[in-house]
Parts: structure tokens; sequence; C-alpha cells
């Protein structure tokens, strides 16, 4: 049965102070089914403190966002400090209970413009997760040299058990979506690389970097009703994340927003 989850980077920034403890209150007004931990780099140094906290509040993170920085690092051939730093999150996402890890390969201004060594770095990532007993998601970030999906098709041909996070809005500013309905492309569900969806909306452009703001479902183009249909036909029955952001310049919560988006996916997934 498919899990509706709220990106944890939604609701905590820089506007109420990055205060994970906002996390026990909101939980018991959000109607998800659980959580997507997302981390940030001004937290290595409490990590422990707040894992005990969020363990204290009892909420289901099957998933773990990598702090973005990784990917920069990786970008940059600091591969030194990625590594350091992606162990750190393992550890965190094992101590959470997350079963799935999501990390952008690539990041930064530098992008994909080395992705030789994106390529070659996901292969030691891959070993830190397979020993850990942690399911690692690339996902489908923007790129500057070339485009997501052409850099999904190069890891797949280096490693052919890769698995995948598809971002809807990552997708659409590419102008990419209908890519993971084409036939070209049935390997990324008939062979189970995607193994995870980020639902946002998109409201730019082809690669109209301006416009590159995570939307509510509905703020934008993106056609929900036929990725929709395209999940339920193929049988998908997994997790996805809702990431609007959805704190405004106060640090306030919309609460009802989420929880509409959350509606909105169940109802999606159960219409016949």
């Amino acid at each position: 049965m498919c899990k509706i989850l709220c990106s944890t980077g939604a609701l905590i920034g820089l506007p109420n102070g990055r205060d994970y403890r906002l996390l026990g209150p909101l939980s018991k007004e959000l109607t998800c089914d659980g959580y997507e931990f997302m981390m940030y780099s001004s937290w290595y140094e409490e990590a422990e403190t707040i894992v005990k906290a969020l363990l204290s509040m009892q909420l289901s993170i099957p998933v773990m966002h990598c702090e973005k920085h990784i990917g920069e690092a990786i970008s940059k051939g600091d591969l030194e400090t990625a590594t350091d730093l992606f162990q750190k999150n393992c550890r965190i996402a094992n101590a959470l209970g997350a079963s799935k890890i999501v990390i952008h390969l690539w990041d930064g201004l530098t992008s994909d413009s080395c992705f030789g060594q994106n390529l070659a770095t996901y292969g030691k990532l891959r070993e830190i997760t397979d020993a850990c007993g942690l399911a690692l998601l690339v996902e489908n970030v923007v790129c500057t040299t070339k485009d997501p999906m052409t850099r999904w098709k190069e890891l797949h041909s280096a490693y052919k058990d890769v698995q995948f996070v598809f971002d809807t809005k990552m997708a659409a500013f590419h102008d990419q979506l209908d890519l993971l309905y084409a036939p070209e492309n049935e390997w990324l569900w008939k062979e189970g690389h995607v193994r995870h969806y980020h639902v946002n909306d998109y409201g730019g452009g082809y690669v109209e970097w301006a416009k590159l703001k995570t939307l509510p479902i509905g703020q934008g183009h993106v056609d929900f009703k036929k990725f929709f249909d395209f999940i339920k036909r193929i049988g998908y029955d997994d997790t996805f994340t809702v990431e609007s952001t959805a704190f405004n310049a106060q640090g306030q919560v919309d609460v009802e927003m989420l929880n509409k988006q959350f509606q909105f996916i169940r109802n999606a997934m159960t219409e016949i």
C-alpha cells in the first residue's frame, strides 16, 4: 500500500530557525503517512540530539534525503568531504529507521559538468549503503550540461541495479516528464529502478531557472491526472513525498495546503 510522506524541508527552514522541534506539534496536525527527513548542513554538530528528538516524537521516517552539499562536493571533486558527509547521513538514516536514502549525485554550479567523477563516486556510495542496509536512490536533479534522463541512462549503463527517485518538478523543468511514459523507458519501472516519487508542481518553461520553485499540486502546469493514471497502470504501490514549501516569511506553516495535497494524492491513487 502506498505511503504519502511530507518532506521535513517543506516544514522547517530559515524563517522558523530550522527548529526541528516544531515537527512534534506539526505532526499532530498533518495527515501524511510519514516523513522524508531532509538533512541540513548546519545540523551535523547536533545530529545526535536531533535523532533523539525525532525518535521521541515517534515519527515514521521511511526515507531520508541527504544534505545537498554532498552532491556539490562530488561535482567539485572533493570526494573525501563527500564520502565523510555521506557516511554521517547514512548513520542518521539508520538511527531514524529509514530504508531509503535520496541523494543529489550532482549539484551546485558545477552540476553535471564533470559527470565522470559523479559516475565513479556512485559506486563508492553504493558500497556504503549496501553495507548498512539502505537503498540508495539517485534523484533526477536539474543539469547544466546535459539532462537528468541522459545521466540516468549513463548510470544504468554502468550499474545495472541502480535505483532512482523521480521528481515531477525536476522532470518538467527539463521538459522530460513524458519520458517517464515513453515505451523506450519502460526499463525504469519494469525492472524496478524507480523506487520513490517526489510529487511537486512546476510553473515555468523549459530550463527556466528563474521559476525553479517547488510549487503545490495545482499551482503549475504538471499534468497530474496523466501522471497518476500511469502510476496506477504500472502497479506502483510504494512511497511518494510532497516537498512544496509550506512556511511563509514568518516561518508559519500552511498545514491546510499540505493536507489538501496529501488528500489529492490519496484520491488520485484510489480513483478508478
